[in-house]
């Protein structure tokens, strides 16, 4: 009997040891890595992202059917899904080890559904950094598939499937291009096109600054100090406000009525989520948001480091969290004690107000390990992967750090009845910002004189008069955008970089130097998405949809509801929008200007960068031209015509027809009429006329004939 025992123990043993475990994961680059981790009883194959998909030829759900989706396998997967097949044929259990979010738990259901094996098993793991502690502590808690993550991302699908296959044909018909719409990215160009209206009709309004420069007795610098007004803040409009304030200061006696001493904080910053490192490397790496989630993708994923072979760098980079692990906050705490002083280790662990869902199985980004610094790996990275690195690293480890203290002095200088102020700062403990700092952390505070006291009469070399005049709000960079988007509920970390990208590969935007402008086309589709699609693109509507997705991922409202809920209304906006096209025959203008080839008149047309000029004998006369819309305005350099232009990218502008003869240009259009003030043209605004000379100033209301 024991001998049976010990045989079958045998047998058992040997069982174990040869068990063929799969694990699958979404990219191949992770395998090598993964399969290093778990030995030689695991195989790791990749499925490269998703294996199935709605189809392209068509919507891909039935609506008559309770909006049931048919997949299908992705072209080109066909061969990858089969040797998946086989090697799940022969393995004992299947873990499931793709991303882990929403996406990733749909790869592994559409992986579980296309496998064709024993549910009984298939296991879903998820990691949130790929590091040898976290896969094989992973592979101990193997789970159920998250069906809730699972139902969220097929209504998204679904939804942006709608959007996507039933409003852009109807752009192409409008706009005759192969234009397109997308539930996200159709209200991420109108926010943008609001923006710019809002910039094309800010009328900026004058007003002034005032300084003043004292001598202070015993000291060689005089002392910068800036006008307040009297016990409240004074406002100076105009150049007669400051002179009449200019004659009653010039003979007051200046003195110092208050020196206040104070202490003031500042805390470190939270960790990286996936909107603030894109914001961030934007701000201070140049980077778009699209470069900077392919680099976090490859240090998460893991990059080859002398001495050590493939490691991850970071946690998961697609989290809204700024939650950290218990572990990686001791590890940290421990780091910094050892490497900057007790005193530089925080005191208090920072929460932070949850407003919408957060995805807080996640944790922030931050690095793998902390005591991996930004120098030790350097050579094994390249330039931009270890300049993004150390942003990761420096801003989790500040995250950790204890607050920075400034010393404060404010003093109040009267003048009469009048006041100036100076406001000064000094550090007095760096704190976190040893090691992070910010833009705004950089700027040097005023450093004041120790000898400043109350009762100290002052002497007045100088005042300086400044006019300054308001600045319409700045123009959408990415790093801006992300951030409004993100402010305003639409979309997910995820989506913000393909978002971005899709709107300027589709030319709706284009991208100079940071600033993001609207095109001629995008201002044209925003136009017909405005008023055949109000919802669509209405801010609200699309933030709403987001927290009803955000309610089916925790399971509190079926994934079917949404989708029965918005494919009606969408429907019937698409038929209106189809009614109103079929009353208008869209024909090509025909204009005055001849073809040089065939004499034809030739027509306007539109083409992948906006209209242009064609020989309506086309294919025989392939003649085009540009075309350029004359506004009716003469220039006001040369006299010849002004006409709408559009630069490289698409964005509009006003320039002479005459041009390079002639180097007129204007961001605004020009109106006919001149300013009654200074003899400058003047341009439209809204509903009014500005003069173009900013320091004259003259408004007036545009008239009908305008």
């Amino acid at each position: 009997m024991i001998g049976d025992m010990a045989h079958k123990y045998r047998n058992r043993n040997k069982e174990f040891t040869m068990a063929n475990h799969l694990v699958i994961v979404e990219s191949p680059a992770k395998v090598k890595t993964i399969k290093k981790f778990l030995g030689s009883n695991y195989e790791v194959d990749a499925s490269g992202g998703h294996v199935r998909d709605l189809p392209k030829s068509q919507l891909g759900f039935d609506p008559e059917h309770d909006y049931e989706p048919k997949y299908i396998t992705i072209r080109g997967k066909g061969e990858l899904l089969s040797n998946l097949r086989k090697a799940a044929k022969k393995a004992d259990k299947i873990y499931l080890a793709t991303d882990p979010d929403r996406e990733g738990e749909a790869i592994s259901w559409h992986l579980m559904q296309a496998l064709k094996e024993d549910p009984s098993k298939m296991r879903r793991i998820s990691f949130n950094e790929i590091t040898k502690t976290a896969v094989k502590n992973s592979i101990k808690q193997p789970r159920d598939l998250d069906m809730n993550l699972v139902d969220a991302q097929q209504a998204r699908r679904m939804l942006d499937r709608m959007v996507g296959y039933t409003i852009s044909p109807l752009l192409w018909v409008k706009v005759k291009r192969g234009l397109s719409a997308g539930r996200v990215q159709s209200v991420a160009l109108r926010i943008i096109c609001d923006r710019e209206d809002e910039i094309n009709s800010f009328i900026p309004e004058e007003y002034w600054s005032l300084e003043g420069e004292f001598r202070v007795k015993g000291e060689k610098k005089p002392l910068q100090a800036k006008f307040y007004g009297t016990d409240k803040k004074l406002p100076i409009h105009n150049k007669a406000e400051m002179d009449e304030l200019l004659g009653k200061l010039e003979n007051a006696e200046y003195e110092i009525t208050e020196v206040k001493k104070g202490e003031r904080i500042k805390n470190a910053p939270l960790p990286f989520t996936t909107s603030t490192l894109q914001q961030e490397a934007a701000k201070t790496l140049n980077f778009s948001t699209q470069k900077t989630m392919r680099l976090a993708q490859q240090l998460y994923e893991g990059i080859d480091i002398k001495g050590s072979g493939t490691v991850g760098l970071i946690s998961y980079l697609r989290t809204d969290s700024t939650r950290i692990s218990q572990e990686a906050d001791e590890a940290a705490r421990t780091y910094i004690g050892e490497q900057y002083g007790e005193n530089y280790v925080s005191t208090s662990g920072k929460m932070v107000k949850k407003d919408q869902k957060i995805q807080d199985a996640h944790e922030a980004i931050r690095p793998t390990d902390i005591t991996r610094t930004p120098v030790m790996v350097k050579e094994s990275l390249s330039r931009d992967q270890f300049r993004l690195y150390q942003l990761i690293w420096k801003r989790f480890t500040a995250s950790r750090m204890s607050a920075a203290k400034y010393e404060t002095t404010s003093v109040k200088i009267s003048a009469g009845e009048y006041t100036f102020t100076v406001a000064a700062s000094k550090i007095i403990f760096d704190g976190f910002m040893s090691v992070y700092m910010q833009e705004e952390d950089n700027q040097k505070g005023n450093v004041l004189s120790q000898s400043l006291e109350k009762g100290m009469k002052l002497q007045l070399t100088e005042l300086k008069p400044e006019q300054h005049f308001t600045q319409p709000p700045a123009h959408y960079t990415e790093a801006s955008l992300v951030k409004a988007l993100e402010e305003q509920g639409i979309g997910r970390p995820s989506t913000y970089a393909p978002t971005i990208t899709t709107i300027i590969s589709r030319r709706y935007v284009s991208k100079e130097q940071k600033n993001l402008y609207v095109t001629e086309l995008g201002e044209v589709v925003n136009n017909i998405m405005k008023q055949a699609f109000p919802s669509i693109v209405d801010v609200r509507f699309t933030a709403m949809m987001e927290g009803l997705l955000d309610c089916v991922e925790e399971g509190t409202v079926q994934w079917k509801t949404v989708v029965r809920n918005f494919y009606p209304d969408l429907k019937r906006d698409v038929d209106a929008a189809e009614k109103e096209l079929e009353k208008v025959e869209i024909q090509d203008e025909v204009t005055d200007e001849i073809c040089d080839v065939c004499g034809r008149n030739m027509v306007i047309k539109y083409g992948p960068h906006g209209r242009f000029l064609a020989c309506p004998g086309f294919p025989e006369c392939r003649n085009t031209k540009p075309y350029y819309e004359k506004i009716g305005v003469a220039c006001p350099k040369c006299g010849k015509d002004v006409v709408l232009k559009k630069t490289q990218k698409g964005r509009k502008y006003y320039g002479c027809i005459d041009n390079p003869e002639c180097d007129f240009m204007s961001w605004q259009k020009p109106s006919a009429k001149k300013c009654p003030v200074c003899g400058s043209y003047m341009v439209e605004k809204g509903n009014k006329i500005v003069c173009s000379e900013t320091t004259c100033g003259y408004v007036e209301q545009k008239s009908k004939e305008d």
